[in-house]
């Protein structure tokens, strides 16, 4: 086991393997695992909740302020609460997933909870493994290691097609869906400046936590 105590920051499109690769590492290493999608997610069951309507974004910043929300970031045992209560079931369904790119992308709910990130960042006292998009470049620009994981576009459909039980042609549109959305305000097909790029098309899960390891090894080495 590699003796990393440091930000890694795992960036990639959807379905090229980032929550699979960064609870597993971060479980290795005995260090933290945040999913900054979740915290998106939660926001916005938030605001879904709250009924206001979606064009309202001032109101929107407001409700995401003042939501109380909570991240775990134990890698078996993360959880999203929002108000005392977990959501983790809720914020992966179809409401929230159809709902996020639109309150993720104003940009004053964006810059509040990369803030709230960097903060449960800056708490990991034994490492932290991020995961999600722009993390290397946006949310943790100063990352020990960033790494950039990639696969192709049936591929990616495939994986989460399996993990959802959706129909292939149908994740393959969403998939599609939200990278177009995404990449108003993120770079989801740009790896940051600096980052290793892992393409896991063709490479399982175990053979991708070798590599990665490899490149842990290799930072703390240096």
């Amino acid at each position: 086991m590699s003796a990393f105590r440091g930000v890694i920051a795992i960036d990639g499109p959807s379905g090229s393997g980032k929550s699979s690769v960064a609870r597993r590492l971060a479980t290795d290493l005995g260090a933290a695992c945040l999913d900054t999608g979740a915290t998106y997610r939660t926001a916005t069951l938030a605001v879904l909740r709250s009924g206001v309507h979606l064009g309202d974004k001032q109101t929107i910043l407001k409700v995401v302020e003042t939501a109380t929300m909570e991240f775990g970031t134990v890698p078996d045992d993360r959880y999203s609460l929002l108000d005392g209560v977990n959501v983790d079931a809720e914020i992966r369904g179809d409401e929230v997933t159809a709902t996020v790119s639109a309150v993720s992308g104003i940009p004053e709910v964006r810059q509040y909870l990369i803030r709230r990130q960097r903060d449960i960042i800056a708490a990991a006292d034994h490492g932290i493994v991020v995961e999600g998009r722009d993390i290397g470049e946006v949310v943790a620009p100063d990352a020990d290691l960033k790494v950039y994981l990639t696969a192709d576009a049936t591929e990616r459909a495939r994986r989460r097609s399996s993990q959802n039980g959706a129909d292939l042609a149908a994740t393959a549109a969403d998939i599609t869906r939200r990278d177009t959305a995404d990449a108003k305000t993120t770079r989801p097909h740009d790896a940051a400046p600096g980052a290793v790029i892992v393409d896991t098309t063709h490479l399982d899960l175990d053979q991708v936590i070798t590599a990665l390891h490899e490149l842990v090894d290799r930072r703390v080495a240096a």
